[in-house]
């Protein structure tokens, strides 16, 4: 790996690539292989951490400046991230280049909807700044860059706005529903209430409890709300305040996690309205683990994410029900809604709906095998999987899944003919 500081780096960089290519890196955070060069060359950004947040709210960033080192800066002046996947441990490079999401899609869309312009160094060395609403040329490629998986070229600065937060906490509802069926249901009701909406679901119930779940939603307390309320400090730098050593051996199995889900469904509140928490607590609960995955032992985990429309809903049942029929264990199942999409960026993951991200333990007997038949059934219902979060997708499966994905192919022919960025996801894609 190697680490560039200014834009005249990454130009000679990129121009001296070898015959395997060049990538861009952020912090790491994909779940695959998308920010993975085999033989080739990547380049770390995050030596370079200054930002700017204007007096309007919006945010002047290097490509390596981690979302959390934000956050401080941005609630002193009343403001907030406007899109933050679960871990504030992800570069805004990376989060323009995966369009990451969060718990406000419904309301605000992808991270890339906020995006107002970027600056990007094509194959040629070259460095462009493209508006979201700049020429057509400019359109095209920077519609191509947001979501584009580090493809199109290297994202060395955006510009983005962020949204009104007057205090550093959220308000919270939460409910808990003994099936599935209800608490899809109450998310759709939901929907224009909460500017935040997601749901842990149990993923080793069965029957008449398949699917049961806690339901939290929420939005920025106000002042009047938080005051006399003690609260945890605002997160602050890159350091967990604890970290999992790597283990020989998984304690997590169908029995331990049932437990667990178990037990942490009956100690969700039935119903409970309008508790403050801070936002390291309602945002990042995983983030006061460092290495939390080791605890999936030296056979890892992989994440099985779809988004599927409104009319492919049972998508979601079915999934539960056959990783639950080869005991397929789950204690961290997560399901949100997504809204109408305002992004045109070809390779996007969002699409309006549902999405359920599961984390399973790779060492599962027919694992393989459903998440295939899986794939199909999500495919059927007009839906795609996760390209942030995947390990195992066919090209089959991407070109069904992403129907723009040959204008995407253009735009990239057009900028980088030879080739020069790309990484293990798109050989494996053939993207």
């Amino acid at each position: 790996m190697l680490s560039v500081f200014d834009a005249a780096e990454v130009s000679a960089a990129v121009v001296d690539a070898g015959a395997r290519g060049v990538l861009a890196r952020g912090a790491g955070r994909s779940y695959g292989d998308a920010a993975q060069n085999g033989g080739g060359l990547v380049l770390d950004l995050m030596g370079r951490t200054s930002f700017d947040v204007a007096d309007d709210g919006s945010v002047t960033a290097y490509a390596g400046v981690v979302l959390g080192d934000l956050i401080p800066g941005l609630v002193a002046k009343g403001r907030f991230l406007p899109v933050t996947p679960g871990t504030r441990y992800i570069t805004v490079g990376g989060a323009i280049a995966a369009d990451v999401h969060g718990k406000n899609h419904h309301r605000d869309g992808a991270f890339g909807d906020h995006v107002r312009w970027i600056e990007l160094i094509t194959a040629d060395g070259t460095l462009h700044r493209l508006a979201r609403d700049g020429s057509f040329d400019e359109q095209r490629i920077f519609y191509s860059t947001v979501g584009g998986m580090g493809l199109t070229g290297v994202i060395v600065r955006a510009c983005f706005d962020t949204i009104p937060a007057p205090t550093s906490a959220v308000r919270v509802d939460t409910e808990r529903f003994n099936d599935l069926d209800s608490l899809m249901a109450a998310m759709v009701a939901g929907d224009d209430r909460y500017r935040y909406s997601v749901a842990w679901v149990d993923g080793t119930a069965k029957g008449a409890k398949l699917g049961r779940g806690v339901l939290t939603r929420g939005d920025h307390a106000q002042v009047a709300e938080v005051y006399g309320q003690p609260l945890k400090a605002i997160p602050t730098g890159n350091a967990p305040k604890l970290a999992s050593p790597p283990i020989p051996m998984s304690p997590l199995n169908r029995l331990s996690i049932g437990m667990f889900n178990e037990a942490y469904f009956r100690r969700a509140p039935k119903h409970r309205v309008g508790e403050i928490q801070g936002l390291a607590a309602f945002f990042y609960p995983l983030d006061v683990l460092a290495g939390w995955n080791h605890v999936y032992g030296p056979g890892g985990f992989l994440q099985y994410q779809f988004a599927v429309p409104d009319s492919g809903a049972d998508v979601v049942r079915s999934s539960l029900e056959r990783l639950g029929s080869i005991g397929a264990p789950s204690f961290l199942s997560v399901l949100k809604r997504f809204g109408p999409g305002r992004t045109r960026s070809p390779l996007s993951f969002p699409i309006q709906g549902w999405t359920l991200a599961i984390d399973v333990p790779t060492r599962v007997n027919g694992l393989a095998g459903v998440l295939d038949g899986l794939d199909e059934l999500v495919l059927a219902a007009g839906g795609r999987l996760y390209l942030a979060k995947d390990s195992r997708m066919s090209p089959h499966t991407l070109e069904s899944g992403y129907k723009q994905l040959d204008e995407f192919r253009a735009v990239r022919s057009d900028l980088d003919p030879r080739g020069v960025f790309t990484s293990d996801l798109a050989r494996r894609l053939q993207i």
